[in-house]
């Protein structure tokens, strides 16, 4: 089953859709109640894959999970914690990569870990290194072994200083959820200090955690010997949010995203209105349109926060196809991001890669033969074409193209959407947009 979408696209979206929490937020919040000694509540969870391969994972390790869809409420109980077995922390995490951020917690837990090979979206070297390397200077000890990863931590964990050669999130995320209660205090030095980072570290301070962040990217968490639950309602989800106003802005729509948040999206919202889109920010979340006439051709570089967001790229990318002039876009955190250009090119799109950083200051990219700048020559329209997904954001970013496309589309492998794009079928369906599954 290859889970098409066929899609009538050149159809404007119009109309109000609703984002709930955050993907990369909220699995590692489900994460960090593993760490308590009392049950734990979050609070504006969306319905998405990847929210159900943590909560299968939380199962399999003996944590109570209650799940109220309509509410998007989970209740998370992890008094009896346990170490699940190798196979069945294969079958379920096969496709993702958050067991590794489980590592920590169930060492403070039960002293030893597991983690099996790692999957997730093909769109550059995502490393563990990183991530085995800090719980090493924890002091844990780790194994390499057909199946997977084994760590061990007999003595405990003892605090450390790190220094990340890159702001990593996940490696961010890792020492949070490994600090918090290890001997000690811990410092880690060129931290990642997205959103979603900041609201990890308010989970965890709800639970006993002693955390502070200061302006030069260093945060200092010093140690506790126990933690509590939580209580906690995610911040929205600032990814889902920019890929439907870039979608108004392709189909030259007019899309009202309930949930969106000015504060995370405010580099977002600047590029959106230098393309040429209009927004309005309401009480409630976010109005974007088009407003007519020419979109604008930008210069744009991706960055870690409080930069552009290498996420919002690939759907903005789309709308820059329809923009006049030349767009220049330097891709500087997932070196292979631009594999999703293939299938937008074979759409009618006019755009070239390159190996040279196309940007205002090189990056780690450079001189390594990575096709990570892109030149986007619009405006072209776009024709309907078959198209198979790769990963997350190209797929979202691939639908959005169909739907701009005058005639029918076929996409295929929509499924992986799902990972994280709650019921996004149905925002379509309420946007106007025709399509069927076949």
């Amino acid at each position: 089953m290859r889970d098409v979408l066929q899609v009538n696209g050149g159809i404007p979206l119009h109309g109000e859709i609703t984002v709930r929490g955050a993907k990369n937020f909220v699995s590692k919040a489900m994460v960090a109640s593993l760490l308590g000694d009392s049950p734990s509540e979050l609070r504006n969870v969306p319905m998405i894959r990847d929210v159900t391969v943590v909560t299968e994972l939380l199962e399999l390790h003996g944590v109570k999970v209650d799940l109220d869809e309509e509410a998007g409420t989970l209740r998370l109980d992890p008094r009896n914690v346990e170490l699940a077995h190798v196979a069945d922390i294969d079958a379920h995490a096969g496709s993702s990569r958050i067991p590794i951020l489980f590592c920590g917690p169930l060492l403070h837990r039960l002293g030893e870990a597991f983690i099996p090979d790692l999957g997730g979206c093909r769109i550059g070297d995502r490393p563990i290194n990183y991530h085995l390397d800090i719980l090493r200077q924890f002091g844990a000890e780790v194994d390499k072994l057909d199946q997977g990863i084994a760590i061990r931590a007999p003595h405990g964990l003892i605090g450390t200083k790190v220094r990340l050669p890159y702001p990593s999130v996940g490696a961010t995320e890792q020492l949070l959820l490994t600090a918090v209660r290890a001997d000690g205090i811990t410092e880690l030095s060129n931290a990642a200090i997205e959103p979603e980072i900041l609201d990890l570290i308010n989970v965890l301070q709800k639970m006993g955690a002693i955390i502070s962040v200061d302006t030069d990217r260093v945060i200092r968490i010093e140690g506790v010997p126990r933690l509590c639950g939580f209580r906690h309602t995610s911040l929205p989800d600032r990814i889902e949010a920019a890929s439907w106003a870039s979608a108004a802005l392709a189909t030259r729509g007019d899309i009202t995203v309930r949930g969106a948040h000015q504060p995370e999206m405010t580099t977002f919202l600047n590029v959106f209105r230098k393309v040429g889109g209009e927004f309005d920010v309401l009480d409630d979340g976010i109005r974007f349109w088009h407003p007519g006439g020419d979109l604008r051709s930008i210069v744009l570089e991706t960055d870690v926060h409080p930069g552009f967001m290498t996420d919002w790229q690939q759907p903005l990318v789309v709308a820059l196809t329809q923009a006049k002039g030349l767009s220049i876009v330097h891709e500087t955190v997932y070196e292979n991001r631009f594999g999703f250009a293939d299938a937008l090119i074979g759409m009618g799109a006019n755009i070239q890669v390159y190996r040279e950083c196309l940007g205002g200051h090189p990056c780690r990219f450079g001189q390594r033969n990575f096709y990570h700048s892109a030149v986007i020559s619009g405006p072209t329209p776009l024709e309907a074409a078959d198209i198979e997904v790769p990963d997350l954001r190209g797929g979202f970013s691939h639908l959005i193209a169909a739907l701009a496309a005058k005639g029918q589309s076929n996409v295929a492998g929509i499924g992986i959407i799902d990972r994280g794009y709650e019921h996004f079928r149905d925002k379509l369906s309420a946007l106007g947009a025709e399509f069927r599954m076949l």
